[in-house]
């Protein structure tokens, strides 16, 4: 049981924050912290060995420093760049440059197709809806963690995590 329940955490954080980010264009540091101190666990419980842990933990360190300076840069949410960072840490070496591209192809999707939208006038009924207004209203964002979430989960199947509570 513990073995399912470990194997869905990760898919389960990256539905959440997806779903969080749209409705409110904020990714909670709850949800980076959580899959950080899951990802502790993870490895401990697979008896990961400490180079391939540091490994992780490297990754995940060069992709916050790039998504941190993307943030500075006005480009992402300081929110997209702690879940990148988290999301890299679950996956390793191998699945991140996969990931990175589908995030940046999927980002390109998501931002181009809320361009367009944010042309077209909204039906009166999804006016009176908050979230959707926000996510209507030029000055706004866009929710870059959907496209993160989603090329998490498009990957999650290539990891070692994975392969071990499958096995």
């Amino acid at each position: 049981m513990i073995n399912q329940t470990l194997l869905l955490f990760f898919p389960l954080m990256m539905a959440f924050a997806a779903s969080s980010d749209l409705i409110t264009m904020r990714i909670s540091n709850r949800i980076t912290l959580g899959l950080v101190a899951a990802f502790v666990v993870v490895a401990f419980l697979m008896g990961m060995p400490l180079g391939v842990f540091a490994m992780h933990l490297g990754i995940a360190f060069v992709v916050l420093v790039v998504g941190f300076t993307f943030f500075s840069l006005g480009w992402i949410g300081g929110g997209d760049a702690k879940l990148a960072s988290a999301t890299v840490l679950w996956l390793g070496l191998v699945p991140t440059l996969p990931y990175l591209i589908y995030a940046a192809l999927l980002g390109g999707v998501l931002t181009i197709t809320l361009l367009v939208l944010r042309r077209v006038p909204l039906p009166q009924a999804l006016v009176r809806v908050a979230w959707v207004d926000r996510l209507h209203d030029n000055r706004s964002g866009v929710p870059y963690g959907i496209a993160l979430a989603i090329s998490g989960l498009l990957v999650y199947s290539d990891t070692t995590v994975f392969a071990f509570f499958t096995a």
